[in-house]
């Protein structure tokens, strides 16, 4: 017989930190990419270098390409949760698909506005593919089968804290530090803007998760840290696949982007390690850091 936590006497529980996330995806959430004015990123777009529109291309390839393979790839991990009666967590978790194919929607309107229309798989470096086609695709099939504290560490390590909280974040710095400084492609920023704080919100989540899974399973805690840190070198591999040597055609150098993202890989450890010792009452009234 199945057991229902909204129709049981202890209900869903408001409170915590997963349905606070849920709260908060309702009201910020909701923004709709078809309202968001494009019509000076074409002038801004023309008016760019072909070096810089290069530059420009591969960091929305490797983040539009990157939206799909999220959407294809969060189902198994709503399925996980849900096989372990996690309901509030279950119920933030839906709105990720949502959100993730909201964003694919995004770059492809860009794309669309300042007309470019050519296949952009050339982007794609064999490093990116090693992650999206391989790496998150197989951590986090694994879920349908497995639904392990273990497995579902890794699912989360990979897709929250390293392609969201790592890659992603890193890919937002560039965005901002390529064209906010000059003033170009104001839509693009909008919308990436409206990305960041949906993936905060994501980011926010897969700690709590993880810290969760930590405060029922203390061992866990090596086996999150030493994945993590594993995938770093891929980080930095990925960053040096961007086509221009130290300095951008934006005038950003390689090494601050790279500085930029081992400090987000310092942070998710950090934050990961206070979770040891932590009681489970503790981790579900953490406050939300992630707008």
């Amino acid at each position: 017989m199945r057991h229902y936590v909204s129709t049981s006497q202890k209900g869903i529980n408001r409170d915590s930190l997963p349905f606070k996330l849920y709260e908060k995806a309702k009201k910020f959430g909701t923004w709709d990419p078809n309202n968001i004015d494009f019509s000076k990123d074409k002038a801004d777009w023309e008016s760019l270098n072909t070096d810089q529109q290069d530059t420009l291309l591969q960091l929305i390839s490797f983040f539009y390409g990157a939206e799909e393979a999220v959407t294809h790839d969060i189902l198994p991990l709503i399925y996980a949760i849900s096989k372990t009666g996690q309901y509030e967590e279950e119920m933030y978790l839906t709105t990720f698909l949502f959100e993730e194919a909201k964003h694919a929607d995004f770059f492809s309107l860009l794309l669309q506005n300042i007309g470019i229309k050519r296949d952009l798989n050339s982007f794609l470096s064999p490093v990116y593919r090693k992650v999206f086609d391989e790496i998150l695709p197989e951590t986090m099939g694994r879920l349908l089968h497995d639904q392990s504290p273990e497995a579902i560490a890794d699912a989360s390590v990979v897709y929250n804290m390293f392609a969201e909280g790592v890659l992603a974040e890193t890919g937002y710095w560039d965005f901002y530090e390529s064209l906010a400084k000059i003033k170009k492609m104001p839509g693009l920023l909008e919308g990436i803007t409206h990305i960041k704080r949906d993936e905060s919100r994501h980011i926010g989540f897969g700690t709590f998760l993880l810290q969760r899974l930590i405060s029922e399973n203390p061992h866990l805690l090596d086996r999150i840290l030493n994945k993590l840190q594993g995938l770093m070198p891929i980080a930095i591999k990925l960053s040096e696949t961007m086509r221009f040597e130290e300095v951008s055609p934006f005038g950003v150098k390689k090494s601050d982007s790279q500085a930029f993202m081992a400090k987000q890989m310092n942070a998710r450890i950090e934050v990961l390690k206070r979770a040891r010792g932590k009681s489970l009452d503790e981790i579900y009234r953490t406050e939300i850091i992630f707008e």
